[in-house]
């Protein structure tokens, strides 16, 4: 069992060499696509992490053969895959608790032409709609019942049919999803507006690798080929956009050296940049991003001198899972920012434990917060406080390793869920913390 909490002592400086863990998201998408082939699939760089072991484990009960080769690597046959499990009670009840679960539903639909998920659970920052994915699946010729007395999911269809699907939003996990449905729907599927995140190129290519025939990769215009079956492949994960993020805004306010190997940086679109507005000084030497210790950082201002507004946006803009990373870091620096966090309502709220630290923030509303950067006048302090969700508890993890004293993070399996060893990892730079 994981211990529920961290022990931070800050106000040190760290310094060495990390390397980022495989990506939690693309895990998530590329995990469930081994459900639409009958051979053998690879996948390397996994990381160990709470949600993906979960979301194996549920593969393993639908009766996905799992055999793990080394710590990171395990090859999935879904050959004797039985999508009724999914009508069980402890599958229903496991499977609520995972997000990541609601990336069944495309494969499962296409091969077996039937899907159930019970509602998912997942981080609580505000409401996350899933009309996207049914609205793909229905426009591919399938029907669906929601019952709300047991909130429930259910998916049939007679014959998936290619056809052109206009999204109402860029939704990442939505467009994954009617992409595995796409790949083995009879004629041609047209996704426009389609998400176009590094992750989704990568199943993308995996899905190609395999038979697929889908054209437009990394573009929001994507043209899917249906085909009768899919094969076996291997695939590789990129590394974690949002460790790298996080490792970034960590070295910078702990005025810690520190390098992140094999980042991938062509891979990463403008997070660098957003956190080089900051004034943060990042080396880029091959695939590796080094962060030197810097006693001060200036916040840039727009051309006009008018203050840095930083918001989310579909990819290659922001990413809001580093907008609290962000949001921390600029607590230290030299100058203003407003943060507007426009996708989840509730992502903010914890910067309440931010402002009983020392820091100096204005909540405008659900959406905004204005960060009044204190250059280092004086050091966050330590104090008792508890991990609303996984980037938001990272978030508090960077403050407290940049405070002066104590801090205690409870509901810390929030942070287990997203990062691997993370206090082992940073153990190793040189920070003190400990799991109680």
């Amino acid at each position: 069992m994981t211990s529920d909490a961290f022990e931070v002592r800050g106000g040190k400086s760290l310094s060495g060499t990390i390397i980022p863990q495989g990506a939690k998201n693309e895990a998530l998408q590329v995990l469930s696509a081994v459900l639409l082939s009958e051979e053998d699939i690879t996948i390397s760089n996994i990381p160990d992490i709470l949600d993906v072991n979960v979301l194996i484990e549920l593969l393993e009960e639908m009766g996905v053969k799992v055999h793990r080769k080394e710590k990171d690597t395990y090859t999935f046959n879904a050959k004797d895959v039985d999508p009724d499990i999914l009508l069980t009670e402890k599958f229903i009840k496991r499977a609520g608790h995972l997000r990541g679960s609601v990336m069944f539903l495309g494969p499962l639909l296409a091969r077996f032409k039937k899907a159930y998920l019970p509602t998912p659970g997942g981080d609580k920052i505000g409401r996350r709609r899933l009309d996207t994915h049914f609205l793909g699946f229905v426009e591919l010729g399938a029907t669906y019942h929601f019952d709300k007395e047991k909130s429930f999911y259910s998916l049939t269809t007679k014959k998936l049919k290619g056809k052109y699907i206009l999204l109402e939003e860029p939704s990442v996990t939505g467009t994954a999803n009617i992409i595995m449905a796409a790949v083995l729907a009879e004629g041609k599927t047209t996704i426009f507006n389609a998400a176009c995140e590094p992750y989704l190129q990568q199943l993308c290519l995996m899905l190609n690798r395999m038979g697929a025939k889908i054209t437009g990769c990394g573009s929001n215009l994507l043209q899917i080929e249906g085909v009768e079956k899919l094969s076996g492949t291997t695939h590789r994960l990129l590394p974690d956009m949002i460790e790298i993020g996080s490792f970034i805004g960590l070295a910078a306010i702990t005025k810690s050296h520190i390098t992140i190997k094999d980042a991938r940086i062509d891979a990463l679109g403008m997070i660098p940049s957003y956190f080089q507005k900051l004034g943060i000084k990042i080396e880029f030497k091959n695939d590796d991003i080094i962060v030197h210790g810097q006693e001060h950082y200036k916040i840039q201002t727009f051309i006009d001198g008018s203050i840095l507004t930083v918001a989310d946006g579909p990819w290659p803009l922001f990413t809001p899972d580093l907008l609290s990373i962000l949001l921390v870091t600029a607590t230290q620096a030299d100058g203003s920012v407003l943060i507007h966090q426009k996708m989840f309502e509730s992502r903010l709220f914890f910067v309440d434990k931010l402002i009983d630290m020392g820091a100096k923030i204005i909540l405008c509303d659900p959406h905004r917060a204005t960060v009044i950067g204190i250059n280092r006048e004086y050091n966050l302090r330590g104090i008792n406080m508890s991990s609303p969700d996984i980037r938001a508890g990272v978030s508090l993890l960077i403050a407290a390793l940049s405070a002066e004293g104590k801090s205690t993070i409870s509901n810390i399996h929030q942070i287990d869920r997203g990062y691997q060893y993370i206090d082992e990892r940073l153990r190793n730079l040189g920070a003190d913390i400990k799991r109680l």
